[in-house]
């Protein structure tokens, strides 16, 4: 423990800092458990966004392999090579107890498929609608990931402050609050004694 000057205005000053050093913990554990749930949230929509993803692909790669077969593999690949890479993807951001979690943006999906209709069939739109979702589900786990891996990096930060709070700061306040307030204690019960003998004497004399 730090050397102290017993003084009431210590003690004073003791008791507020241990005031707000338990309210400091108070508030971080509170902190904590929230990203704790959001975190717990979004590690729920991974498993179904997985599972969402492995039964997309093999839709889709079943519908291409039935599109090669019914319109050939040249024209599909044909059709394939026109068809325009898609970009408008973008990043915006939500807090959560001031941490930033990225959410993707996506431009919708274009009305009508941007290939010509006479050389595909349904098995090539199939397969087109598949793979655009799957580059949807694709994108929400790269957000559900970040966000897990930002919350997951604050909590342990919160978790580690919080218990510098409970075992390191709270306990030295409190023992120093405990040492000065036994020192005035003392000091008082010794000037009342000293009082007293004082008195008596007078009395005596």
């Amino acid at each position: 423990m730090a050397t102290v000057f017993p003084t009431k205005s210590n003690l004073i000053q003791t008791k507020k800092s241990l005031m707000l050093a338990s309210l400091g913990y108070d508030l971080l554990d509170r902190k904590r458990i929230i990203m704790m749930r959001e975190m717990m949230k979004m590690i729920d929509r991974v498993n179904e966004v997985q599972s969402r993803i492995k039964t997309t692909y093999s839709r889709a790669y079943a519908a291409l392999e039935r599109a090669n077969v019914s319109c050939g593999q040249r024209t599909v690949m044909a059709v394939v090579s026109g068809i325009p890479e898609r970009g408008g993807i973008g990043v915006r951001y939500r807090s959560v107890m001031g941490i930033e979690i990225p959410e993707i943006t996506k431009e919708p999906r274009p009305a009508l498929p941007p290939y010509g209709m006479h050389d595909t069939d349904e098995s090539f739109d199939e397969a087109y609608t598949a793979f655009c979702e799957v580059r949807e589900l694709i994108c929400e786990m790269a957000q559900i990931e970040s966000g897990v891996y930002r919350l997951a990096k604050a909590v342990k930060q919160t978790q580690k402050r919080a218990n510098a709070l409970k075992n390191v700061v709270i306990p030295r306040l409190s023992e120093t609050e405990k040492y000065i307030r036994d020192y005035l204690e003392e000091k008082e019960r010794e000037e009342f004694t000293s009082q007293k003998v004082v008195k008596g004497r007078k009395n005596a004399d």
